[in-house]
């Protein structure tokens, strides 16, 4: 086994589990701190994509919440267009400008407009689609002009679920699937109709991992002791295809790849087939993990203390690549991101690492 892509720069963001993103050679993240609660912060971070050197940076005030995990920042910044669209824990929703970090407008989600905080608070990414901004909140989405914060559309202020809304083209509608606390639902993008929902949650009403769209299908999945689930949509009808405990993510989501999804069974990785759920194999080791796939093929996986393992995406067996460990062992629950030949990986600590594998 090949010993790994090497460490091109490394920096310290703070706690929390957000991820990375990166648009015209800058990276975003967030990460919380601060020695006192009185003092506890959030800050989003731009950084130099190619040396880690930080652009700018933004900071609010925000509580850690070590509610039975280290606290921090949940959500991941999104970038559309020269602007940056951040969610806090507690409801703050910026806009900032991309090259300066300056506000451009902001909204109080929970304080302000009376969405309700979950139980481990809001942890939705922004997606945007035309001039929406879409997040994961009330009871099933809500939709803000991305160009002025103004409130377009919402289903009520209800507790949300944690996962990113997903967008998806079903049964000849645009809409995006929201796993809500208590189910998955298909809502119509242009004014946040409910097309259809399917009852999914469990006893925490935490579905962490956003949904895979496949078609006119979609995949759901939650640990606890829930399992997953596949439903077929046809107009307003839901179809169960299968309903079970073969994948129960956790913090993280599965991957679809020519018909098999791989993910993390809590702390067992598998694939199964995506068309009927049978199992193709389990592989155990990497604790409570996340994976990225990339286009050729190959996974990323991240174990949850610190070790990357490249593998192929394969139904026929595990297939390692190559075994690194990136981090200090310490807990790790975000993703791996690929971006132009590099890797990003961050702990809930903040450690935050890049690796070059550009040939």
């Amino acid at each position: 086994v090949d010993a790994g892509p090497k460490i091109l720069w490394s920096t310290s963001v703070g706690m929390g589990s957000s991820s990375i993103v990166t648009a015209n050679g800058r990276a975003y993240t967030m990460g919380n701190q601060g020695d006192t609660e009185a003092e506890e912060t959030d800050t989003v971070y731009c950084l130099d994509a190619e040396t880690g050197e930080v652009i700018w940076t933004h900071s609010y005030s925000c509580p850690l919440i070590p509610k039975y995990y280290e606290g921090g920042t949940l959500s991941t910044p999104t970038e559309d267009d020269e602007r940056v669209y951040t969610l806090s824990k507690m409801g703050d929703l910026f806009c900032l400008d991309a090259r300066t970090g300056k506000v451009l407008w902001k909204r109080q989600l929970n304080r302000d407009l009376g969405f309700a905080l979950p139980t481990w608070h809001f942890s939705s990414s922004a997606l945007i689609t035309g001039n929406q901004l879409i997040l994961n909140m009330g009871s099933a989405g809500a939709a803000f002009d991305k160009r002025t914060g103004e409130l377009l559309w919402e289903n009520g202020k209800g507790p949300c679920g944690y996962a990113t809304p997903v967008p998806a083209h079903i049964d000849g509608k645009d809409c995006v699937v929201i796993c809500g606390a208590d189910s998955i639902l298909g809502v119509r993008i242009t004014d946040g109709g409910l097309l259809w929902r399917y009852p999914f949650f469990n006893k925490h009403k935490a579905t962490t991992g956003d949904a895979v769209v496949a078609g006119n299908e979609v995949f759901a999945s939650c640990a606890y002791g829930r399992g997953c689930v596949k439903i077929r949509i046809s107009g307003d009808q839901v179809t169960q295809v299968f309903d079970n405990t073969v994948m129960r993510n956790l913090q993280s989501c599965s991957v679809l790849w020519k018909g098999y999804l791989y993910g993390f069974d809590e702390t067992r990785l598998k694939c199964i087939d995506f068309e009927n759920s049978d199992e193709q194999w389990n592989e155990k080791g990497m604790g409570k993990g996340s994976l990225l796939m990339a286009a050729d093929g190959r996974m990323l996986v991240m174990s949850d203390n610190g070790e990357l393992t490249i593998a192929r995406a394969n139904p026929g067996a595990f297939e390692v690549l190559a075994k690194t460990r990136v981090l200090p062992k310490t807990t790790c629950r975000t993703a791996p991101v690929l971006s132009n030949g590099l890797i990003y990986l961050r702990n809930g600590r903040g450690d935050l690492v890049c690796l070059d594998v550009r040939k």
